[in-house]
């Protein structure tokens, strides 16, 4: 099957393009967000080409997965093809809401257009947003396994948080800083942030300096994240984050705010999942006296994390999922409870219906 899809997000897309299908990557002259084409930060398979805009319609896709709302509209206009009609389409949505939940009704549920099938990467995702009409699978993220390269060898934790700045309460930056630099500096926790952007955060922690580290390629980030004693993960509102999947599969123990689909996705056994940073901050602390307890929980967070976001079972959801649509199907499962406006019905009366898959 050759499905086409815009590069969007890497550490997503990495584990996608491991599937046994032919994948096009649109790129434009100076690889805009529009088309990147391949990437160069991640390892991607040869099946994973580039292709001009102008170029689409004559490999003829079977599939186009949309992540942004906007990319029906590049599709129609750069080859003609209206997506889920002339071409058979996906929506994978990678966010939770981006405003208040309560009022945030999907564009895919919504409008005269055809219904695609709307995929989410969390079931917390899928109860948040109002999906309208659109039939709903969850898909949970499926990582390429790097190894147990848990060392914990560095009395510090680590962060991955692309724009810390731009981005400040709602990827936790302020807990970031009030671990690594409390009130009382006898509480005070090494943290090394990783990521596209964090250089910015030493003008507003210059106690960071020397401890962001800019854009690393990923062969190289993970062993970095690996020699850290713990990965702290203090997102307030976002989807659940691959860097966080990643880590756990290294082996690394996790400290995690507890909101979103951490407190699902982080089994107790596995590190400390609360939202009190004080609690989080005193958990980091023991790790760093007690290496020993550090590798016990990252052997746990392994465990867990080939068994539910292994790659295989991922790459088997989105294979479905894709003959599902390119076979004119559907695939939703019986209605189950997602925050529509109805008890399962959409605005215009149809069924919503919805699918967890990963768990």
């Amino acid at each position: 099957m050759k499905v086409l899809l815009w590069h969007v997000h890497g550490s997503w897309t990495t584990a996608f393009l491991q599937g046994p299908h032919e994948y096009l990557l649109p790129l434009v002259e100076g690889r805009g967000p529009d088309g990147r084409g391949r990437a160069r930060t991640w390892e991607w398979p040869a099946a994973a080409r580039e292709v001009a805009p102008g170029a689409i319609a004559a490999e003829r896709p079977d599939v186009v997965l949309l992540q942004r709302p906007h990319e029906a509209e590049l599709l129609e206009r750069w080859t003609g093809l209206r997506a889920g009609v002339d071409l058979a389409a996906v929506y994978l949505e990678h966010n939770a809401p981006p405003e208040h939940a309560a009022r945030s009704v999907h564009p895919v549920g919504t409008g005269a257009g055809p219904r695609l099938p709307l995929v989410h990467v969390t079931a917390f995702n899928a109860v948040m947003w109002d999906n309208g009409a659109a039939p709903v699978t969850v898909v949970e993220h499926g990582v390429v396994d790097p190894g147990p390269l848990y060392t914990g060898e560095v009395g510090a934790l680590a962060v991955v948080v692309n724009e810390p700045v731009r981005r400040w309460r709602v990827a936790g930056t302020d807990l970031v800083l009030a671990v690594a630099d409390p009130a009382d500096p006898a509480g005070r926790v090494a943290v090394d942030v990783f990521g596209m952007g964090v250089a910015g955060l030493v003008e507003h922690a210059p106690h960071l300096a020397g401890h962001v580290h800019e854009d690393l390629p990923q062969a190289q980030l993970h062993p970095e994240v690996a020699r850290r004693r713990g990965y702290l993960h203090p997102y307030r509102w976002t989807s659940l984050g691959l860097a966080l999947v990643e880590a756990m599969t290294m082996g690394c123990p996790v400290l995690a705010l507890a909101t979103t689909a951490a407190p699902e996705s982080v089994p107790a056994s596995a590190g400390v999942v609360s939202s009190d940073v004080t609690l989080l901050g005193a958990a980091a602390r023991r790790w760093l006296a007690d290496p020993a307890e550090a590798r016990e929980r990252g052997a746990a967070a392994r465990d867990h994390a080939l068994a539910r976001f292994g790659l295989q079972r991922f790459l088997d959801d989105w294979d479905e999922v894709l003959a599902g649509a390119a076979g004119g199907g559907s695939s939703a499962a019986p209605p189950a409870a997602q925050g529509g406006r109805g008890p399962a019905a959409g605005r215009d009366g149809h069924d919503e219906r919805t699918e967890v898959r990963g768990r």
